[in-house]
């Protein structure tokens, strides 16, 4: 028999309960143990790091990752779930350096590299206590005890392999470029890293520069001699190049200045006078307003050549020649903002770098790896944005500087530390992505994308715009770049694993690789050397990889691939069945999954993968510890429990929307979905054990009442419906729809069939009923168990094997539902959802006029939009009945309902509407028939009133005056009951007041709901003719179980309230018998 179950449940508590199930009956484990025989279904976990307590918005994601293989296993598949943890890179040494007070990377040297990343390595997993206890109290099943480290030296050595394959198809290369640095972390970031840390509204200068226009020309350039600058009269007033620039620091670099070569440019001179000044045509009067005379016209392209004087003489020679600073064309020049004239400067940009290659332009940095400006410069030895200010004091005091202004903008920031990021030109090492651009954009349509639009949207468009991968870091705590050079000869050599690095290196390090308790890592590794093939010693380069790198080669580290031949390719661990992480992976670890597979294997290494949006407050702004408006995990879960949690997140919201949260919004899902299920359970469960009912097994049987016929139509469906969520990776809508259904069967199917329930004679629609309920609740049990795993346990323990031990011992262990297409009535299923719209149209036509439903009423009357629908609806005519308390449904056509209505013009919108033309539409309502109106409305027919075709919105349709209905009318349909009502209806309606206060009060006395009871009562005397009328007294009696009704006072021991109904005093006292 099933255990007792309280309406009061304490969801933490329950949870507790079957954690403590779960581990002794080894569930997880035995769902890989006792599938051997079934498909793989592969999960790769994006691994956090561990250097931090988890965020809710770490729920999230582990959330979204467990609910799948949870339903996977369900379906006969075989989950490979196994933990990692991403261990490396500038996140972990930030932390250490926080910790020991430093800041640079100076500083680290002289504390001492080995030290330094023996920190990292404890503080890594500083908090995987804290990341395995949370893991395991939300429910998300993934092996722990085996995790990928991604600094074991096991893991190191796939990723060496990883970088020789790619080094064998000459796609690994140092290169010089421009890239994004963090000066504070003196180390390039990958442009998937940039895009993390982009902050809008950033202030900066905005600035308009003179570049006084050489006297030194080279006189054959006919845009020279067509500004006359030798011209007698213009030698004291100045021409000068105008220049825009949000970053003066890079000025102290100018080499050149770039013109759109297309584009029409002017020599124009001030309204005094004093000065001229070089710009775009367009953009004069934007830049310098009225009054300034154009003087000379060009083309961009006809300016090529054109010398100037430097705002800081920072090169005189170049290649061993006179260097003369010059304007060139370049095509990435536009005429949207600025002056049409952009200051070039190759060291820190990187289309000036493009045009510096082009016209072999000189590369000056001014500006130190820490940001710093260097030499004579002014603000030298601040860091530039602090510089900016001396910069600007300068050129304004040679008068170079035209204009100062500060403009808000998007500018990338340091995604770890914060820090302003630098453009910057030094070498660096690349992965030569682009030479597979074609390719990855291709494979990324073999991949289900959910939601859809990230496909070709954010993602399709970061492959399509895709640069070479910058993987090397000037840092210390990360994987080796696996390359040693030659310090004589220059040359490169790359080792793919540990076992050939051995065979090559020199015998008086070879020891270094072999000794107990090897570290891969800096400085270790350094420490090995190898001889080249021209004689002398090559070192390791200093650099180490990006630890985005570390997290793409997850697919082949995890398992130690080292091998094209590895068995993963061969038996199903590659690729994935399904990712999930937050929309910032897209430009992060989605593309570096995505990257390494399609240069690696030309194929994705996923197929599935879900993308999170963001998690808000419950004011909808981004979750912050400077905002204050963080919600620990911990104290949702210690409140609520964890299934309330994990519903909320999954069906809140689809899964790629941001959605906001609060212990609040969590309460209201408990309250939603999880208690109005346990209460149907727990009622169930009650008043199965009184009646002694026994499930033969979870199927319903043959059912003849209609509403059995229809709830278990309507479970057939809801198995279908979330199934097919659950295939295409839907989780929030297959959630959506259970709590949909969960609601109904209490509100529609249990409340419809309590009498059945309570009944005393154990018949067989009383059995059919019970055999219904049992059904759904299995089946529901098992619908919800990927989602809300606790609960889904809780009720099977109890439901499935307290009845039959020879079913699965987890709901876990057991297979998904399959629906049953005969069970499914679609006509039957039509006929009470009309049934619903039309009670709660009824209802509501009852509260207008503030008449409880507990007040039987004589009629009902109901227009339907079809006849098809009235005929439908008829064929649950009492159901309408019974919900809506009538004697009488009357099923009536849009002529009847004319006659209850009345119309009239609504002003608010046909005055506007109509203005001038109002007299005319006033005459013509006045005297059209109003009958007629009101049918053309309820038809859905035009409606025209002479000359006038007028909306639905154009007219109030309300009861008419004259009627005894109070009707609504909505979406077509017109539903209104009569308001008449007779003495008998109103003793109906006082007999049932009684019954609903008794029901409280036994509630109040904390009767049991099968307790029998004696009832005395004294009071008014019209409530009194209720009590001694038979056929209402008899009524009570059985509503209430009571063994009888006595006029007079209670026992002293009785429980006693006195209540006011309808305006009448009554006092009732109630005693269990």
């Amino acid at each position: 028999m099933f255990q007792p179950v309280s309406s009061k449940v304490i969801f933490p508590d329950l949870e507790n309960r079957n954690l403590k199930l779960w581990k002794e009956r080894e569930v997880f484990r035995r769902t890989w143990d006792e599938a051997e025989d079934k498909p793989l279904f592969i999960l790769y976990e994006g691994p956090p790091t561990a250097n931090g307590t988890p965020g809710i918005h770490h729920v999230l994601a582990r959330v979204f990752k467990d609910v799948i293989p949870r339903y996977k296993t369900m379906q006969g598949f075989r989950p490979f779930r196994k933990g990692g943890w991403d261990t490396h890179g500038l996140p972990v040494e930030i932390e250490v350096e926080k910790q020991l007070g430093i800041t640079t990377k100076g500083e680290i040297e002289d504390y001492g590299i080995a030290k330094f990343n023996a920190l990292c390595r404890e503080s890594v997993m500083r908090y995987v206590k804290e990341w395995e206890e949370l893991t395991e109290r939300i429910g998300f099943w993934i092996d722990m005890d085996n995790a990928y480290i991604t600094f074991d030296n096991n893991y190191i050595q796939s990723a060496w392999w990883i970088i020789k394959e790619l080094w064998d198809k000459n796609l690994v290369y140092q290169g010089f470029k421009v890239t994004p640095h963090c000066p504070r972390c003196v180390t390039s970031l990958s442009s998937h890293e940039v895009s993390l840390g982009y902050r809008e509204d950033t202030e900066d200068p905005s600035v308009f520069v003179r570049f006084p226009i050489s006297h030194d020309q080279d006189n054959a350039l006919e845009a020279v001699k067509a500004m006359e600058l030798d011209k007698p009269g213009w030698n004291n007033v100045t021409a000068s190049v105008l220049a825009w620039t949000t970053t003066p620091w890079t000025l102290t670099a100018n080499v050149a200045l770039a013109v759109a070569p297309e584009e029409e440019y002017a020599l124009v001179l001030s309204p005094d006078r004093s000065e001229r000044l070089l710009l775009a045509k367009p953009l004069i009067k934007t830049v310098l307003g009225e009054g300034w005379i154009i003087q000379a016209s060009f083309k961009g392209i006809e300016l090529q050549g054109l010398r100037y004087d430097p705002p800081f003489n920072n090169v005189v020679e170049h290649g061993g020649q006179p260097y003369y600073h010059r304007v060139l064309p370049a095509n990435h020049v536009g005429i949207e903002d600025g002056t049409g004239v952009v200051h070039t400067a190759p060291a820190y940009g990187a289309e000036d770098q493009e045009l510096g290659r082009t016209f072999n332009l000189p590369t000056i940095h001014a500006v130190d790896l820490q940001g710093n400006v260097e030499g004579d410069y002014p603000g030298s030895g601040k860091f530039v944005k602090e510089a900016d200010a001396d910069i600007l004091a300068d050129l304004e005091k040679r008068n170079l500087l035209y204009r100062q202004e500060t403009i808000l903008h998007t500018y990338p920031f340091c995604w770890r530390c914060g820090t302003p990021l630098l453009y910057y030109a030094k070498p660096s090492w690349y992965i030569r992505t682009t030479e597979y651009k074609d390719q990855l954009v291709a494979t990324n349509g073999d991949i289900n994308w959910h939601p859809e639009h990230i496909q070709q949207g954010r993602f399709g468009e970061w492959l399509r715009n895709n640069v070479d991968w910058a993987v090397s870091r000037e840092r210390y705590w990360g994987t080796p770049l696996p390359v040693w050079r030659c310090e004589s000869c220059g040359n490169d050599e790359c080792f793919g694993n540990l076992d050939t690095l051995c065979n090559r290196a020199d015998d008086a390090t070879k020891g270094l690789l072999s000794i107990d308790g090897l570290d891969l890592h800096r400085p270790y590794i350094d420490e090995v050397t190898v001889t080249c093939k021209c004689g002398s010693t090559m070192y390791r380069v200093p650099e180490v990889l990006d630890c985005w790198f570390d997290s793409g080669a997850m697919p082949y580290a995890q398992f130690n691939v080292t091998s094209n031949s590895d068995p993963i390719f061969t038996e199903g661990q590659f690729p994935a069945d399904y990712i999930c992480e937050a929309v910032d992976q897209t430009r992060g670890w989605f593309y570096s999954l995505h990257a390494l597979a399609v240069l690696l294997k030309d194929k994705p290494s996923y197929r599935n993968v879900i993308c999170l949006g963001l998690i808000l407050d419950d004011q909808g702004e981004k979750m912050s510890k400077t905002k204050g408006n963080i919600v620990e995990p911990w104290s949702v879960i210690n409140a609520h429990g964890a299934d309330a949690l994990r519903w909320y997140l999954l069906t809140s919201a689809p899964p790629g929307n941001a959605r906001r949260f609060s212990q609040d919004l969590v309460e209201e899902s408990v309250r939603k979905f999880l208690l109005t299920l346990w209460n149907t359970y727990s009622f169930f469960v009650t008043y199965a054990l009184l009646d002694g009912f026994e499930p033969t097994s979870a199927e319903p049987g043959d059912l003849t009442a209609e509403l059995d016929r229809w709830v278990i139509s309507e479970l057939n469906q809801l198995i279908m419906s979330v199934t097919e969520d659950m295939e295409n990776y839907n989780p929030t809508d297959a959630g959506r729809k259970i709590e949909t259904f969960a609601g109904e069967l209490s509100t529609w199917y249990v409340r419809r069939s309590r009498r059945r329930f309570w009944k005393s004679e154990n018949d067989s629609d009383k059995r059919s009923a019970y055999q219904t309920l049992y059904t759904c609740l299995v089946t529901l049990s098992k619908l919800m168990a990927p989602l809300t795993p606790f609960l889904a346990e809780e009720m099977y323990q109890n439901l499935v094997l307290t009845s039959d031990t020879s079913e699965p011992d987890s709901v876990h262990l057991s297979n998904f539902p399959v629906a049953d297409p005969s069970r499914i009535d679609k006509e039957l299923g039509e006929a009470t959802r009309l049934v619903m719209k039309v009670v709660s149209i009824g209802r509501a036509a009852r509260q207008k006029v503030k008449v409880k439903v507990r007040q039987p009423l004589a009629s009902v009357l109901i227009m339907t939009k079809t006849p098809g629908e009235s005929a439908l609806l008829l064929t649950l005519s009492d159901q309408v009945r019974d919900e809506l308390n009538v004697k009488e449904v009357r099923v009536i056509a849009d002529t009847e309902a004319s006659e209850h209505l009345t119309v009239r013009l609504n002003g608010s919108v046909v005055g506007p509407k109509y203005t001038d033309q109002l007299p005319a539409v006033n005459k013509a309502f006045a005297t059209a028939n109003k009958g007629d109106i009101v049918k053309a409305i309820l038809g859905g027919q035009p409606i025209t009133i002479g000359e006038f075709i007028l909306d639905t919105e154009d007219l109030n349709v309300s009861p008419s005056p004259d009627s005894p209905y109070a009707g609504i009318l909505e979406g077509g349909y017109y539903v209104a009951i009569d308001t008449r009502l007779t003495p008998t209806l109103k003793q109906e309606g006082l007999a049932r007041e009684i019954v609903h206060n008794i029901q409280n009060m036994r509630r109040s006395a904390d009767f049991d709901i099968a307790d029998r009871i004696f009832v005395w009562h004294q009071g008014d005397s019209i409530l009194q003719n209720v009590f001694a009328s038979k056929s209402l007294g008899e009524y009570i009696r059985t509503e209430t179980l009571s063994m009888s009704l006595q006029d007079g006072l209670p026992d002293v021991d009785a429980h006693v309230e006195t209540l006011n109904i309808e305006g009448m005093n009554l006092t009732i006292g109630i005693k269990r018998a």
